[in-house]
């Protein structure tokens, strides 16, 4: 579809010589626009009537969290394509008063009367993309309450308030939403609720049409005035409960009802001077740090950007990484993984070994026990005039997620128990993601925050599944090494690599070196210097994920957004 733009093609990017081309101010890799610059307050989201829900809320005094909050209420009504309160939710905060990161990891288990034995029962190796038996306890709603619990600073009624009055009232559907909601609908109106709840007369809503939610409005009322319990132990859990009875499903009140999300300690590595904070499994965080550990052994400023050197190091770097995530990311609450060792500069440099700057590597070993001795979405970000940052991801999962969506309650169940592994788990030692009731799944959604001389420097992130840690390390590069400003680093063109070894499901070892999906903006020189290192190079319409950042100047407060151009998004402020 070339509305998505999603390769950048419609942009421009590739001239006659093969060269990326130029922004025609700055000179540098490609910007579809400038930063967005302003003194008191920035949003960036993935909707541009979230993006203003999020300034409005800290126009009338809300904290940055209270616009996250806000904005994400609203962006699980205008794109259920790719999150809701069926799903999940990371945090990242800077609390400008205690000079520190705080991390929410709101993750749901999976229910607690669901076997592996019932796995077997039905003759599955891997769980359904779809359907009842993919559902894990939602913990968006939870994650939300936790956060304004410690930094909010309006009421939470307030903060629905917005997404309330466009649920009832209507919105214009966007674009890109439009494109994937026409996708997914074939593919779950299969399922109880969705119909009813998500089309109009059986199709997608269009670009342009009025979109309304009444039943997600009504729900958003409850948890207004009955906070999270509401959710979680009142009739909401008590619909869903009857709802997943009555069509196979196993997710309980009591699985509900015993829900908690938990605050974590970020992680980070230093990269040339600067810190990188991600999250500690069960998300997928820590290996977008493992990446630039090895690849802050080689010296980029002799190495440019879309260079044959520079993506070949990056994607053997990713490779590495990739092969340990498979191994050891998991619900850290059943089995503990070497978090420290893992992104330690010395095992960075062992690892740095492996990589030959003449041959790709097609087979790669996770680190051996002995080397370790001593775990579809939206993201977005926020700032408020004290100086707090948000970096807020949130997600149901593939596509709008397991197309169960309850009677009456306007939202989706994620799909995220999909990730769990169902092959070999009687064997011991069981691979760490193996199924098991009351375990939080593999999680890919990953916020992320960098900071400099401990002070913070750039809330971003980059959604889309195994593209997240990757997106994550292009973008820290494109901003430290290849000296981009935020936009120009969203907007460059990216890299995928795709079939390393999976931490879910039926998991293969690669053993043919995977494939580099490469966006348009790549000269044909780096292309054929890429494959003469045995690298299989391929075009991929899509999968490059979906940027928001804002940065903060230290010396004046000033801040700087940008946004995805791959998506319907806004980056602005006051």
């Amino acid at each position: 579809m070339p509305a998505l733009r999603s390769s950048l093609v419609a942009l421009g990017l590739l001239l006659a010589t093969g060269a990326p081309a130029a922004d025609r101010v700055t000179g540098h890799a490609f910007a579809t626009r400038s930063e967005v610059i302003a003194p008191h307050a920035m949003a960036a989201t993935s909707h541009p009537l979230a993006t203003q829900i999020a300034l409005d809320v800290m126009r009338q005094g809300g904290s940055a969290v209270d616009a996250a909050i806000a904005a994400n209420a609203a962006l699980g009504l205008m794109e259920p394509t790719g999150n809701g309160i069926g799903g999940d939710l990371f945090a990242i905060v800077w609390d400008p008063k205690t000079q520190k990161l705080y991390g929410y990891n709101g993750s749901g288990r999976s229910p607690k009367s669901l076997t592996l034995a019932e796995f077997r029962r039905r003759g599955l190796t891997d769980i359904p993309a779809q359907g009842p038996l993919p559902v894990s306890v939602p913990g968006a709603v939870d994650g939300w309450f936790a956060l304004h619990g410690r930094f909010g600073r309006l009421p939470m009624a307030d903060n629905l308030a917005p997404a309330i009055r466009y649920a009832r009232d209507g919105h214009p559907v966007h674009e890109v939403i439009a494109y994937y909601w026409e996708r997914s609908v074939p593919r779950l109106s299969q399922f109880p609720g969705f119909t009813e709840q998500f089309t109009i007369d059986g199709r997608a809503p269009r670009k342009g049409e009025l979109w309304k939610n009444p039943n997600l409005a009504a729900t958003l009322e409850k948890i207004a005035e009955g906070g999270r319990d509401a959710f979680y132990k009142g009739d909401i859990a008590r619909t869903i409960d009857a709802y997943f009875k009555a069509n196979g499903g196993f997710l309980s009140y009591a699985d509900l009802a015993a829900h908690q999300g938990e605050w974590v300690e970020p992680v980070s590595t230093n990269y040339r001077g600067y810190d990188v904070w991600e999250l500690p499994p069960n998300s997928q965080g820590i290996a977008a740090l493992q990446m630039l550990n090895i690849l802050e052994g080689y010296d980029f400023s002799e190495i440019a950007f879309g260079s044959p050197e520079h993506l070949h190091l990056f994607v053997e770097a990713k490779k590495l990484a990739f092969a340990d995530r498979a191994r050891f990311y998991a619900d850290t609450s059943f089995q503990s993984a070497p978090v420290a060792k893992l992104v330690s500069k010395e095992y960075a440099a062992q690892r740095r070994e492996l990589i030959s700057m003449d041959k790709a590597l097609r087979e790669v070993q996770p680190a051996t026990p002995k080397q370790l001795e001593e775990g579809d979405t939206i993201y977005m970000t926020v700032a408020d005039g004290d100086g707090m940052m948000v970096s807020l991801i949130q997600s149901n999962y593939r596509g709008m997620g397991s197309g169960m969506a309850p009677p009456g309650l306007g939202f989706i169940l994620q799909d995220r128990g999909e990730m769990f592994v169902l092959a070999g788990c009687e064997r011991k030692p069981a691979h760490p993601n193996c199924y098991a009731p009351g375990k939080r799944p593999f999680q890919t959604i990953i916020p992320a925050f960098i900071t400099r001389d401990g002070k913070p420097w750039v809330s971003f992130g980059v959604m889309g599944g195994a593209m997240q840690p990757q997106g994550h390390v292009q973008i820290v590069m494109n901003l430290v090494d290849f000296g981009m400003n935020l936009q120009e680093a969203g907007d460059a063109p990216r890299i995928q690599h795709e079939g390393s070894t999976e931490p879910t499901g039926a998991a293969t070892a690669m053993s043919d070196g995977g494939e580099v999906n490469l966006e348009t903006g790549f000269s044909w020189e780096t292309v054929r210097a890429l494959m003469r290192k045995g690298h299989r190079v391929t075009f991929a319409d899509g999968p490059y994920g979906g940027y928001q950042a804002i940065a903060r100047d230290p010396a004046t407060g000033v801040y700087y957004g940008a946004s995805e151009s791959r998506k319907d998004g806004q980056a602005a402020g006051y």
